[in-house]
């Protein structure tokens, strides 16, 4: 049984190298699988379609390995010399489904987010602006039930479907009780979810003119030119108040405070930027500072948006 990896494995090599439509290195350099860039080595399996992913998440389980989903590396640090297997989803997608405005439209997991912005953008498909310039595939963007100062995309999901740790696939329906701020409520340990239907709030010129103003807020706002993981913090609610984690940060002078290769941006406090071949250690050590400091001045500890990647399934 395979109970750690080691990088170039003979024995993990042996068993997913002859997977159907599945592609694996046991060394591979993810550094453009983070939207951070942080150097990291580590075994990757890329899946081509959903019956790759039930075979592997159903190998994995029998045979004790451990493994992690990676989709854009948007809000992931990564591991370097990870011992589990990142699994990162490229399923073929006939973008003809986007010449149109359907009722309701089912998307591979792996579609990326700007492909249907640029669909809500053109057609004016009212609720799909709150996940603007966010950048991520749908897949991961509903694990995290990511958004924006706009909304959450959980609002315009109806169903999900996902792997489950035997292979079998599960239809989750999707309720106002499946998400909470920047989670999902259904999706458990070692799952992956894989196709996603979603529907909209009908039509609305308004929408292209609120998408265009909302990325230039963003790329006026927001470092978006840089090697960042997005946000850092979650914002602190308390007492149906919300205290802002990139504000309170700015106003404790804390942009451009540095640790390694990696610095708080000087243009929004709640990103952190790769400036000299950072490290997820370099992170690591720059939000415990950054945390220290929330706690000491506001007496706050403001929960990290970002995943650490150290808790695979």
């Amino acid at each position: 049984m395979v109970k750690m990896l080691e990088s170039g494995s003979s024995c993990v090599d042996n068993i997913f190298k002859n997977m159907s439509d599945l592609d694996f290195d046991s060394n591979a350099d993810l550094a453009r699988y983070s939207t951070m860039k942080l150097a990291c080595r580590a075994p990757l399996a890329i899946a081509k379609t959903i019956q790759a992913v039930q075979q592997f998440v159903q190998l994995c389980s029998k045979t004790n390995t451990k493994y992690k989903v990676l989709g854009w590396g948007a809000n992931q640090l990564l591991v370097d010399g990870a011992e589990f297997i990142y699994l990162h989803l490229e399923f073929p997608f006939d973008s003809s489904v986007l010449d149109s405005v359907k009722s309701e439209y089912v998307f591979p997991a792996s579609v990326s987010l700007a492909k249907l912005t640029s669909h809500a953008a053109k057609f004016g498909i009212k609720g799909w602006e709150v996940f603007t310039g966010i950048p991520a595939s749908v897949g991961g963007a509903i694990f995290m039930n990511a958004g924006t100062n706009l909304g959450e995309i959980g609002s315009v999901v109806t169903k999900v479907g996902i792997v489950q740790t035997d292979g079998s696939i599960r239809e989750e329906k999707i309720t106002k009780d499946s998400f909470s701020y920047r989670h999902n409520k259904f999706c458990r340990p070692g799952e992956v979810i894989v196709w996603v239907e979603m529907t909209h709030q009908g039509l609305d010129e308004a929408v292209s003119s609120q998408i265009r103003d909302y990325l230039r807020l963003r790329n006026d706002s927001q470092p978006l030119n840089r090697p960042t993981c997005g946000c850092m913090y979650k914002n602190y609610d308390f007492d149906g108040m919300t205290c802002r984690a990139g504000l309170s940060l700015d106003i404790m002078g804390l942009k451009g405070l540095s640790f390694g290769g990696v610095r708080v941006s000087q243009k929004h406090a709640n990103f952190m930027e790769n400036t000299d071949n950072a490290t997820r250690d370099d992170v690591l050590s720059l939000a415990r500072i950054v945390s220290s400091e929330l706690k000491l001045s506001l007496g706050l500890e403001f929960e990290l948006e970002v995943d650490t990647g150290d808790r695979p399934f």
